[in-house]
């Protein structure tokens, strides 16, 4: 049996792939920017609101005519006006005056607060009584108190959010600069492996590899590029990973588990001109034979063939690659939703490789429980029986049954 060539941490792994170069960038249009990771500073041309704004209904005023007020001795104020949504007042307010405001209108000039319209009465044709106080600025949106001009917004390596888009909206921005949607191609190896829409012969199995791992690189925000099934064939797959490399900015291709298989695919990448081999192992479980490449500046990734070992290494290293690649900082492990529970049973494990456990998480008497879902690495069903991941450190020889863990929810 032949041994890897070169096996490395995953902390490693994360430290060599920092240093390939990031996408370029594009142009598009605000509407179409969510989940575009944004290249350029932005920087607000103007201030929002432009103008102090009422953020109740009810009454503009000087704060100070309402210094005093009670409800047993009110404020009387004569109204000078109304003001209109959409239109900046053309009058302006003199001590004594109010002005009869919706939420979101321009307060009038001299005016420095709003009574909410709860605290007032008529008190004739053309007045009000004031029954509560009111402080400078109370009830108001000052001009640029939500983004002033020239102030940086938004930054590089922003993943941009729907609440992003209604910002930029608000100080006028039609379209943005954003990291281009790196391309992956995708493909899986083996004369074992047919077409999903083809019944399997005995020694046969349907490829899955191509869906899960290329659900993982769409939900990471890149464009796949299907490859389909290379046969194991030295010239068949040295065609297919330079064919994914001229059409795409990373190649993944998951092979088959057994030895022979997994060296073949390790021989032709290796022998490829401009390849420099970063990984041929990593301390990582499920996924220690996984292999990864530079090849003429473009990052390979050879996947194990077993669909969970090909999941599990795609989620901790592929995804936050993929990531990086447009813009964000390279953030090493899972990404997702995190929350603590307490292990159900111990999770032993071998000191030297990070292991990463599938579980289950169901509540009990108000306590979060995460109960490991056992299963080989080739039993997908374990994967869609489980909520999340429980990361076991490189250095420890286990959980204990009864302790919290951090369980990242898929």
């Amino acid at each position: 049996m032949k041994e890897f060539l070169r096996v490395v941490t995953p902390g490693q792994i994360y430290e060599m792939l920092s240093s390939f170069p990031r996408v370029g960038s594009t142009w598009v249009r605000l509407e179409e920017s969510l989940d575009r990771v944004l290249f350029e500073e932005v920087v607000s041309p103007e201030d929002l609101p432009p103008a102090a704004r009422a953020t109740m209904d009810g009454y503009a005023v000087r704060a100070e005519d309402t210094f005093g007020a009670t409800d047993a001795l009110p404020s009387y104020l004569q109204v000078a006006g109304r003001v209109e949504m959409g239109k900046m007042p053309d009058f302006e307010l003199k001590p004594g005056q109010a002005a009869s405001i919706p939420t979101g209108g321009f307060l009038p000039s001299g005016a420095d607060a709003v009574v909410m319209v709860e605290y007032t009465s008529d008190a004739g044709p053309a007045g009000i009584e004031v029954s509560r106080p009111v402080t400078v600025g109370e009830n108001v949106l000052a001009r640029g108190a939500d983004v002033s001009r020239g102030e940086v917004v938004l930054r590089p390596g922003r993943r941009i959010r729907p609440q992003d888009i209604g910002l930029l909206a608000g100080i006028g921005r039609v379209d943005l600069c954003v990291y281009n949607r790196p391309k992956v191609a995708i493909a899986s190896s083996g004369n074992e492996v047919v077409p999903v829409d083809r019944t399997p012969l005995p020694g046969e199995i349907r490829d899955t590899n191509s869906y899960t791992v290329g659900a993982l690189a769409r939900s990471a925000g890149a464009e796949v590029v299907p490859m389909g099934i290379v046969p194991d064939e030295a010239s068949a797959l040295r065609e297919a990973v330079e064919t994914a490399l001229d059409r795409t900015d990373v190649a993944v291709l998951s092979g088959g588990s057994s030895v022979g298989e997994r060296d073949l695919v390790s021989q032709v990448v290796s022998s490829m001109p401009g390849c420099r081999l970063l990984a041929h192992g990593i301390a990582v479980r499920p996924g220690q034979p996984t292999l990864v490449a530079e090849i003429r500046g473009k990052a390979f990734f050879g996947l194990p063939g077993h669909p969970v070992s090909a999941m599990v290494v795609a989620q901790v290293f592929l995804v936050p690659f993929l990531r990086y690649l447009q813009g964000e900082p390279l953030v090493a492990g899972l990404s997702g939703r995190r929350i603590d529970a307490v292990l159900a049973t111990s999770i032993p494990s071998v000191p030297g490789r990070e292991e990463y456990v599938r579980v289950r998480v169901v509540e009990r008497n108000g306590t979060l429980w995460a109960e490991p879902v056992f299963g080989r690495s080739s039993m997908l069903s374990s994967m869609t029986r489980s909520d999340g991941l429980v990361r076991v450190p490189i250095h420890a020889e286990g959980l204990a049954g009864g302790e919290r863990v951090e369980v990242v929810l898929f």
